[in-house]
């Protein structure tokens, strides 16, 4: 009997202890378990911390990028308009004479034909009209007639190259290289003024003019994108003509091309 409840006594200390090894194990691995859980919660907090930095950074970037490009706008917008509104004084003949510089040939060079032809056909009526309703000074019809005087030539298309001008006049071309001879400021009735710069025949040619003088607005060099042409033998004498200025434009305008850019001006 004593055997017995030794026996029995020792079976259930050891029942004892492995329920208290296995309630610790429980508990160490449910303090493992609640570690990791927190350490995954940590990270996802972490994480969105990290991806709400980064759309706060793109925001933000995306703010002062759209705030630079509308700087950039406006200074733009600013420069344009200065340029705009000192080409236009230039344009309508207001400018100091420092402002004036010299220029080549090139300036002019290419392919150009004359706007009288489009005149005669009546296709630049459409630009008489406007200036009439713009100016009241003067009828739609005294336009007309103050243009064809300007306009008057039997010198149809031009092109200059290098140094080399050629006439077209009928069905005969005439070429000869000229070399710049400077620049004369005149000041008209108006009060506004205006630049011919000068180029002269460096050969003696019975077919091309001795002088030719361009006025086409600007002062300085600068791709034209039409002109006024004097042409003759005299230098002086040229430059009192204000009365007959043959005008031209890029051949390969037409004539609504021709229409427009005159009512844009």
């Amino acid at each position: 009997m004593k055997k017995s409840l030794i026996k029995w006594s020792s079976i259930a200390a050891m029942s004892t202890l492995l329920v208290a090894c296995q309630e610790a194990e429980t508990s160490q691995e449910a303090a493992e378990e609640e570690e990791e859980q927190a350490e995954e919660s940590e990270l996802e907090e972490n994480e969105e911390e990290e991806v709400h930095s980064n759309e706060d950074e793109e925001h933000n970037h995306e703010e002062s990028s759209h705030d630079h490009d509308h700087d950039e706008e406006g200074h733009d917008h600013d420069h344009a308009h200065t340029h705009d509104e000192d080409s236009q004084r230039i344009y309508d003949g207001y400018f100091e004479d420092e402002e004036v510089e010299d220029r080549d040939l090139s300036d002019w060079e290419g392919e150009w034909q004359s706007v009288y032809p489009y005149l005669q056909d009546g296709e630049l009526d459409e630009v008489f009209e406007h200036k009439a309703e713009e100016n009241e000074e003067m009828t739609e019809e005294e336009y007309k007639e103050y243009y064809e005087e300007g306009y008057e030539t039997d010198v149809h298309h031009i092109v200059i190259e290098d140094n080399t001008v050629t006439f077209f006049e009928d069905e005969e071309e005439y070429s000869g290289e000229y070399t710049y001879d400077g620049y004369e400021i005149l000041t008209y009735e108006a009060g506004n003024r205006g630049v011919r710069f000068i180029f002269e025949l460096t050969e003696e040619n019975e077919a091309m003019p001795q002088f030719i003088q361009f006025s086409d607005h600007n002062i300085f060099p600068t791709d034209s994108d039409h002109f006024h042409l004097y042409w003759g033998d005299d230098r002086e004498e040229l430059l009192d003509n204000v009365t007959n200025w043959p005008t031209y434009y890029p051949s390969e305008l037409d004539s609504k091309d021709i229409v427009h850019e005159m009512i844009a001006h």
